[in-house]
């Protein structure tokens, strides 16, 4: 393999000539980049002696990961640029119609962002040369470049996951380079380093900013706006480099300046790869599509993001054999994204003009005349407050305005709930949020109710219209709708402490709602839930709504104030009842009133299982809840003490899942009284199981059909051109698509959901309504389905089939969703059904 020579690469001339003060990375670091992997610290450390001595590099710490990392950025530029740094931020945010005023200078932003995924761990080394080469006072032509450009570099998005994979490499790793992939330093252990610490993948969550790097990077993001966005990867080592232009399909939002920006940069790589005789491939895979990749997010606020992918990832270490029996090391990985960021420097310094002109064109005719078919959104107010203000706080995130519909009638818009156009009429408590703004293609895309596919084949989901993932009932418009005014977020009445009620009663509907339960619970508070509607003082309240009674309380000290603290807390208004004696419903002493018992919560995670699926819920609990939560090994359940736990969680898992010890030693404890929730590829731990309900089919007649229409299938198949195989691959899958699923408002899953619930689709799983288990939540037919990708073998095949559902097994219960509920954490809606589960049933 060819050896990295940092300082003398391609047709750049880089000499030490006067650089006395700043040492190189070999210098500073005590070994050649590519030799080992560099710590999180150790790379801090070497940014801030460059800063030191460098006075055109600014160091910004702009967060901090969960595991207490400095998240940091570097801002240079030249001398020149560096004394007006502040105007040139500002000008973009003019560019962009963000803040009032004309530019003054013509200076564009390129930022370049390293180790999103922890274990495509030549991202940060990579920095770390650019970084150096970039900042060279002595190297004339990187200063030539940096007259025409302010350079961001994000040395590391993901400092923790980085870190997990860089200390247990180095580690592990031979001290004589071994690049045989059965040795141990090249098969990381579960979860290895991909994700942050809550087990996110942070490619993921640029739009959704879950996480809290997410959330600190994009508040710089918007601060910046800048026209370049390059996101550095690694793919598989059998792969030799990606680089845009992206593939199909390609959102329909971009403009052709942004095509031509990733050809022109991928053409001028290329050249540099083609002299030194380096493989690449362009426009396959990696598409534009999804609006919370690092190359999409950026693409849809007006810059030109890039997805940069070279061959190596985790498996890779210092030094792997590929498929051809090469050693692709980590000198020559580095190699691949350094010039990668040196082409990208180069190209915006050349078309400095041009990104700024085409940067500021995008928002202006955008937000004049919206290139899409849906000009405005409407997203009522009434029904769900708590889960509009969520949605409100996402839209603030993300720069997009919004504001009061006001009292109009006559609009006739799309039904995000129906599916099928409607009219309707709006009020002040109703969001209007205009596509004639500067964010119009961004709020657009969120609010899209069905993307346009020019590709099947994608990288990601296909739909994730915000409604649906909020559990909102909205509207999309072809007219345009200006806001009446800004919208005033429903007054707020502070709880007071006075004489203490009967009851305080609290509504049930979203995950405000939840952490509220879990606050009160965790203080040791009762609380009750009806299992039936109910009426007292003339104001009528759901089944499922939370009861914190007097009675049951008297040994709480401070009753009152703590209620009344904590539900303020979570701006939650009380209403209260100085009476038992209900004008309709079930009275406070009946049997069908609910003791909310706080559960012992067990979460399974570990090898076979999803790193993800688990992370997500292991956010859910630390984050969202603020509930304690154990955390158990998969391989480990045939020897817990599982009497510990009233509530055991297993996301998505294959290969079996539980050995058959662990499985019985489950089943006894679920008979025992226990509660397990499986999810996604977890109920087949049960599907077609000797004595469970939940079946795959519903008849043989029906199994049979499927079987006959398969086997046609098979044979038309065989028929196909041999390249058309991927795509008839994924006619059987499905790619984020929503469902409407009917949900049973009388039994405690369906509680606060008002009888709706639109889940995700990501699996071709199907199963059969139980006999003789609750089926709480249904794709009644197949006019159920809303938007997405799913293929054309499983789609009519949908309707009729189980969501999400319970068996009682003994004293206990386990409780099925198909589809995870709280996908990648941004799936709000989902978060109040899991929490009936945890919660409510059973009780």
């Amino acid at each position: 393999m060819r050896k990295l020579i940092l300082l003398s690469i391609l047709a750049f001339s880089f000499t030490l000539v006067g650089w006395a003060q700043i040492q190189t990375p070999e210098q500073f670091l005590g070994y050649k980049p590519g030799d080992r992997f560099t710590p999180h610290h150790r790379m801090v450390d070497y940014f801030e002696h460059v800063a030191a001595n460098q006075p055109n590099v600014k160091l910004v710490q702009y967060g901090e990961t969960n595991e207490k990392r400095p998240l940091i950025l570097a801002i240079f530029s030249s001398a020149e640029n560096m004394a007006i740094l502040e105007e040139i931020r500002t000008d973009n945010l003019k560019r962009a119609g963000l803040m009032e005023g004309e530019p003054i200078h013509s200076i564009p932003v390129n930022w370049m962002s390293f180790n999103v995924h922890g274990n495509e761990s030549v991202g940060m080394e990579a920095a770390i040369s650019a970084f150096h080469s970039l900042a060279d006072p002595n190297n004339t032509r990187t200063q030539e470049w940096l007259k025409n450009q302010v350079i961001i570099i994000d040395p590391a998005i993901n400092p923790d996951g980085r870190d997990r994979y860089a200390m247990w490499y180095n580690q592990k790793m031979n001290t004589t380079l071994q690049p045989d992939l059965q040795s141990v330093e090249h098969n990381e252990p579960w979860p290895g380093g991909r994700a942050n610490h809550y087990l996110f993948d942070l490619n993921r969550d640029w739009a959704w900013q879950v996480q809290i790097e997410s959330q600190a990077r994009l508040k710089m993001y918007q601060q910046w706006m800048p026209q370049l966005h390059l996101d550095f990867h690694e793919q598989g080592i059998n792969n030799p480099f990606y680089m845009a232009p992206a593939a199909e399909p390609l959102h329909e939002q971009l403009t052709e300046w942004q095509h031509e920006f990733q050809d022109i940069f991928g053409k001028n790589t290329a050249k540099y790869f083609d002299e030194i005789g380096r493989f690449y491939f362009t426009k396959e895979r990696f598409d534009l599509l999804y609006p919370s990749y690092g190359d999409s997010y950026p693409m849809f606020n007006g810059a030109i993001g890039m997805t940069i992918e070279q061959g190596g990832g985790g498996s890779a270490g210092r030094g792997g054999f590929n498929a051809v029996g090469d050693t692709v090391t980590l000198s020559y990985r580095i190699e691949g994204h350094y010039t990668a960021a040196m082409s990208a420097a180069e190209m915006t310094s050349e078309h400095a003009d041009k990104l700024l002109e085409e940067f500021g064109k995008f928002y202006k005719e955008n937000s004049t005349n919206p290139k899409g078919k849906y000009k405005s959104f409407v997203v009522k107010g009434d029904q769900n407050p708590a889960q509009l203000a969520k949605l409100l706080e996402l839209l603030d995130k993300n720069g997009i305005q919004y504001g009061s519909a006001g009292n109009k009638s006559g609009l006739k818009g799309w039904a995000y709930q129906t599916g099928q156009s409607a009219s309707f009429s709006t009020t002040e408590q109703d969001v209007v949020i205009s596509a004639y703004q500067p964010k119009s293609v961004l709020a657009q895309v969120f609010f899209e109710p069905n993307p346009q596919l020019n590709d099947s084949i994608t990288y990601d989901i296909t739909s994730w219209a915000l409604p649906y993932a909020y559990g909102l009932e909205a509207f999309a418009l072809e007219s345009k709708v200006n806001p009446a005014g800004e919208y005033q977020t429903p007054a707020f009445s502070q709880n007071v402490a006075g004489k203490t009620p009967v009851a305080y009663i609290a509504k049930w509907q979203g995950t405000r709602d939840a952490a509220f339960l879990a606050a009160l619970l965790n203080q040791g508070i009762r609380v009750k839930y009806p299992e039936y509607g109910f009426t007292t003082e003339g104001k009528s309240f759901p089944a499922g709504t939370l009861l914190i009674t007097k009675g049951g309380n008297e040994y709480v000290a401070d009753f009152d104030k703590k209620v009344t603290e904590t539900a303020n807390k979570f701006g939650i208004t009380l209403a209260t009842t100085q009476t038992g004696y209900m004008e309709s419903g079930k009275d406070f002493g009946s049997p069908n009133i609910r003791i909310i018992q706080a559960p012992k919560v067990a979460l399974v995670g570990g090898a076979g299982t999803s790193s993800l699926g688990y992370g997500e819920l292991w956010h859910f609990f630390e984050k969202d809840l603020n509930y304690p939560l154990v955390n158990l090994e998969l391989d480990n359940m045939g020897r817990y003490d599982l009497s510990k736990y009233d509530v055991i969680i297993m996301p998505s898992s294959w290969g079996g899942g539980l050995d058959k010890s662990a499985k019985e030693k489950v089943l006894d404890w679920v008979r025992a009284g226990g509660k397990f929730i499986a999810i996604d590829n977890a109920v087949n731990l049960f599907a077609n199981q000797e004595g469970f309900e939940l079946k795959t089919f519903d008849t043989d007649k029906e199994e049979k059909t499927a079987e006959e229409k398969a086997d046609s299938l098979r044979k038309a198949e065989r028929l196909e051109p041999y390249i058309e195989g991927e795509r008839l691959a994924i006619s059987g899958g499905a790619a984020g698509a929503i469902y409407q699923v009917d949900m049973d408002e009388t039994h405690p899953l369906g509680y606060g959901t008002g009888g709706k619930f639109y889940t995700l689709k990501n699996n071709s799983s199907k199963y059969a309504y139980m006999d003789n288990g609750v089926n709480a939540g249904k794709i009644v037919d197949n006019d159920s389905y809303r938007t997405g990708y799913i293929g054309f073998k499983i789609k009519e095949t949908m309707g009729g089939s189980l969501a999400i559902g319970s068996e009682r097994k003994g004293r206990g219960e386990i409780i099925y969703f198909v589809d995870n509920p709280i996908f990648r954490g941004f799936w709000e809606s989902g978060k109040l059904v899991l929490s009936n589960a945890i919660f409510l049933v059973g009780q």
